[in-house]
């Protein structure tokens, strides 16, 4: 697809404005930012960015449309999310190319992306019936218990480069049906795809004639994220990136008694049994590390490796990279695209000098790729080197196609190397034996939010609550009951008597 028909298509411009409160874009005052992609080095386009004035304007119009957005029918709102998830098909092959393009992930993985986004609006729009509280049964004669659920207000979200837009979809589009307002600050160096999906959904909120404000766009750097984490005007701040942003948005949403949402960084292994089917496993292991040029936090990034199955693993290891074609992501020929940009490449190059200084045996050699087809500059060949699991690199998440390779003699051993990094976002196993698997499942297992049987670490379905523990940041998203974090609960008693019966028995008399 040529990238000016899918430029035109999606409504993106030369210059942009980045700060929008529905369908109406404010001239940003702030720094410009420009969209480089790494696919080739090219300038995309530039956006204006927000300023504190432009950023408190989209915040007070998404309080003023709070007031009247909560109160439609929770189906409704999921009316128009269904709605939403139909516009999204219809762009979903415009929306992929941008989002390949200007991420640098496969075109594949661009597209399913989107379907990602489509997914979680069917997801929303069946919740919109589901949002269920509890009947509680009373000490008291001739009461009634319940508990109920109620929106929050505005909801900010602070999104990632490496999934510009399906993470945002997951919590606006559920906060969205819940009853609340949003307001998106994506990442800086994806500001375009963020433009068009508000250009896509503000068209569908405008013919429903809903109030300017359900969604707002402040795109801008460090200084935006900060005015949201510590706006008490915003009562969920969700934020994923770093484990270093994290804890500073966590800090600064909680010194006001706000709630974070943080999804952070993880450092993510595959136990290999010797009961495995290897077959499988390769697949597994190899998708798990070069997916998105290792740029997920479900990346996979140790393999922990039964003694008995080690050297036969590792020659299948060799052989399968290979076979992996690196290049352009939009030819669905190549594997591997680009790194996000110039520092990413460096952060690569620094983690690669620190394994050979603490003694890491290359398998597969890893190093910058230059040439026709890589003027960029940002891609990297996948690499896997043997190590220790004591090494501090190997405690240590580095935003690239990096994969440790380490033995271990029995399952006990395998489970404390995997739980003993500071990070616990997705796990796995790979055995064909029962008892192995129960027992990475149970108490006695991975310490990880995400804990999979003969699938890798990467790839969740929105279904499911994703998230993880430690510095991974204990928050969850997309399926399962996530709804609730982006609600507040009531109980609520009721007294139908014609008396005034106190709680454990008290006497109250007057």
């Amino acid at each position: 697809m040529n990238m000016k028909k899918v430029l035109s298509t999606l409504g993106i411009d030369k210059m942009n404005e980045g700060v929008a409160t529905g369908t109406q874009w404010l001239k940003g005052s702030g720094e410009k930012i420009d969209s480089f992609s790494p696919a080739d080095g090219k300038l995309i386009a530039s956006v204006d960015g927000c300023d504190k004035k432009n950023y408190d304007a989209v915040v007070k119009q998404a309080q003023t449309a709070f007031e009247v957005w909560k109160m439609y029918p929770a189906p409704k709102r999921g009316e128009i999310v269904r709605q939403i998830g139909e516009a999204l098909r219809k762009y979903k092959e415009p929306l992929g190319h941008l989002v390949s393009y200007e991420m640098g992930k496969s075109l594949q993985e661009g597209l399913g992306e989107v379907q990602e986004m489509i997914d979680i609006a069917d997801f929303a729009v069946g919740l919109s019936r589901q949002l269920y509280g509890l009947t509680m049964h009373s000490e008291r004669p001739m009461h009634r218990m319940y508990e109920q659920w109620h929106p929050l207000g505005v909801v900010g979200i602070i999104s990632a480069f490496n999934f510009p837009v399906a993470v945002w979809s997951w919590n606006s589009f559920i906060a969205w049906v819940c009853g609340n307002t949003c307001v998106w600050k994506p990442s800086e160096k994806t500001p375009l795809t963020a433009i068009a999906c508000q250009k896509i959904v503000a068209a569908v909120f405008k013919a429903n004639e809903v109030p300017e404000g359900i969604n707002g766009l402040v795109i801008g750097g460090r200084d935006a994220g900060e005015w949201m984490s510590n706006d008490v005007r915003v009562p969920l701040v969700s934020a994923t990136g770093s484990t270093r942003m994290g804890m500073a948005v966590g800090a600064a949403v909680g010194a006001r008694l706000g709630r974070p949402l943080l999804e952070l960084g993880g450092n993510n292994a595959i136990i290999i049994s010797q009961h495995a089917d290897l077959n499988i496993a390769m697949r597994a292991a190899v998708f798990g590390a070069v997916g998105t040029a290792g740029q997920r936090c479900t990346t996979t990034r140790r393999l922990i490796i039964h003694e008995d199955v080690y050297d036969a693993f590792k020659k299948k290891l060799v052989a399968a990279y290979k076979q992996l074609n690196i290049g352009n992501p939009l030819d669905e020929n190549n594997h591997v695209g680009p790194l996000i940009d110039s520092a990413a490449v460096e952060n690569y190059l620094n983690t690669l000098a620190e394994i050979k200084k603490e003694g890491g045996k290359a398998i597969v050699v890893g190093g910058v790729l230059d040439g026709e087809g890589f003027e960029s500059g940002c891609y990297v060949k996948p690499c896997v080197y043997e190590v220790t699991p004591e090494m501090k690199i190997v405690k240590h998440e580095t935003f690239a196609p990096i994969l440790y390779v380490m033995k271990y003699k029995k399952l006990e051993e395998a489970i404390a190397i995997q739980n003993n990094v500071p990070q616990g976002l997705s796990s796995s196993i790979m055995t064909l034996n029962m008892r192995e698997a129960e027992t990475f499942l149970s108490h006695k297992g991975s310490d990880c939010g995400i804990a999979n049987v003969n699938i890798g670490t990467s790839g969740a379905e929105i279904g499911g609550a994703f998230g993880g523990e430690k510095e991974t940041g204990g928050g969850r998203e997309s399926g399962s009951d996530s709804w609730k974090a982006y609600m507040r609960r009531q109980t609520n008693t009721i007294n139908w008597s014609d008396q005034l019966p106190l709680a454990q028995g008290i006497k109250f008399n007057v």
